[in-house]
């Protein structure tokens, strides 16, 4: 698995998460964005073309150097500065209190601790900035929340540690931020993938 996680694997993912139809819920979680941003999960910069004028520098964590490289192309063609800092999103070495906001796209379903990784942006988002949250998750339907527990395993191993089982909105909810708005649905496609919670939070 060392070999298909660091090579294949960001190659399976960037493709899993680039269909036209995801451009709406990208462009929902960073509409009306204002200052500095920081991004866990940057990826391939799949959310760059979405990003406000009104973003004036995004900090960018991402891990894999595959994806780094696959974002420099986005990079190239907008005007917001992105700089990249740091390959952990659970351990951010940034200031306190240094963003408006922050944003998490498809990312909290594989970080190893994704509650650490949320205080962390609770610790570098200033008071009053936000947090924006687009992911996949637990279902709310018991048919389709057994299907993802059984799938739950493999999943881990084919999408480099991604879960289909958690509930992005209560590890929210747990890590010391309070939810003001929430959009919750399927997006089209097999059930088990596609149940997505678009959240702010404060």
């Amino acid at each position: 698995m060392g070999l298909y996680r660091r090579y294949l694997a960001p190659h399976v993912v960037d493709a899993v998460c680039s269909p036209p139809a995801l451009g709406a819920w990208r462009s929902r979680v960073v509409a009306d964005l204002v200052g500095t941003v920081v991004e866990i999960g940057f990826g391939g910069g799949r959310n760059l073309p979405f990003y406000p004028s009104s973003v004036t520098g995004i900090t960018a964590i991402e891990p894999s150097s595959i994806m780094r490289r696959k974002a420099q192309r986005r990079i190239a063609t907008r005007a917001i500065p992105v700089r990249f800092e740091g390959l952990d999103g659970q351990d951010l070495a940034l200031p306190s209190n240094d963003f408006d906001a922050a944003v998490i796209t498809f990312s909290l379903c594989t970080i190893p601790d994704p509650l650490r990784a949320l205080r962390e942006l609770r610790r570098v988002v200033r008071p009053g900035g936000e947090l924006r949250i687009l992911e996949h998750g637990l279902s709310p339907d018991a048919s389709v929340a057994r299907w993802q527990h059984r799938l739950d395993g493999v999943e881990q191993r084919v999408a480099d540690g991604c879960h289909l089982t958690r509930d992005p909105s209560a590890l929210v909810s747990s890590s010391g931020w309070e939810i003001t708005d929430i959009y919750q649905r399927y997006a089209p496609g097999p059930k088990p993938w596609c149940y997505f919670t678009s959240l702010r939070a404060q």
